[in-house]
């Protein structure tokens, strides 16, 4: 495990949390799935996607050494990923944010805040692209792998799928479709999850270099994965409990769910940055 990275790892679980979850509200907002009294409710209860989102920013800042420097991380813009992670990411909080006070403040036009709704989506995207990209380097072999963009886009998927059902439930939503899709949307997160675990361990096993192995540097390999694992299967029975039961998904073990997910999320994040291995090493 690699947690002196723990900015990196709390900013990329919480920014991939915040994106997903938004991705899902909002889509849910334009297909109008939501009553326009449980819509009002919900954007109240978004406040709690961008206090997520804050504290990813924040945790990242820290990973800079001295925040005072952070608007230098811009300075190559367009031709660095990390600019544009940064760019994106910063511009994702500015066009969701303004679009949310807006709607609790219920002030501007719809056609604006449906503009600035799009618009967060799109630079989400983006965001979640460029951040993929960070990691895609070629000197690295244990990142440079599909598998790298398909474990951030699990995280996105089945932590931002887990927040956006929770703050329905704390909306008091009146959609059936939130009650039926979302636990499915989890459960197949869930099984991905799985499954990357398996490649990835397949891939660490074939890359070695002169003085050791990808496997030799996270020697903790399996007990993290096991215990990651175990987290979110504890955390989908909590979730799909109330949806056998025919009953609507209540806050508290909802919430219960979710943070099991991003604890199982930090988990495999702080594996992620353990097994760095350049080439040659």
């Amino acid at each position: 495990m690699a947690w002196h990275e723990w900015p990196l790892i709390v900013f990329t679980v919480l920014a991939q949390t915040s994106v997903g979850a938004f991705l899902v509200l909002a889509t849910m907002m334009l297909t109008k799935q939501l009553s326009l009294a449980a819509e009002k409710r919900l954007h109240k209860a978004m406040f709690g996607l961008w206090a997520i989102m804050g504290l990813g920013f924040l945790a990242s800042i820290m990973h800079l050494g001295s925040p005072l420097r952070a608007m230098n991380a811009l300075n190559m813009l367009g031709s660095s990923w990390l600019s544009n992670e940064i760019a994106t990411g910063s511009a994702f909080f500015a066009l969701g944010g303004m679009f949310w006070l807006l709607s609790v403040l219920n002030v501007g036009s719809v056609a604006i805040r449906k503009a600035l709704m799009i618009g967060a989506m799109l630079v989400g995207v983006a965001f979640m692209y460029a951040m993929t990209m960070v990691y895609m380097i070629d000197t690295v072999p244990t990142w440079y792998t599909p598998l790298t963009p398909a474990a951030f886009m699990i995280t996105m998927l089945i932590s931002g799928t887990a927040l956006a059902q929770l703050l329905l439930s704390v909306a008091k939503h009146d959609s059936t479709v939130a009650n039926k899709l979302l636990p499915v949307m989890g459960l197949v997160g869930m099984f991905a999850v799985v499954v990357v675990v398996m490649l990835l361990s397949s891939h660490l096993a074939s890359i070695e270099t002169s003085v050791t192995t990808a496997l030799a540097v996270v020697p903790q390999h399996t007990s993290l994965q096991i215990a990651r694992i175990v987290l979110i299967v504890t955390a989908m029975l909590l979730w799909l409990l109330p949806v056998v039961q025919r009953k609507n998904v209540t806050v508290l073990p909802m919430a219960m769910a979710f943070t099991m997910i991003v604890v199982a999320e930090l988990i495999g994040r702080g594996f992620f940055y353990g097994m760095h291995l350049s080439a040659g090493m």
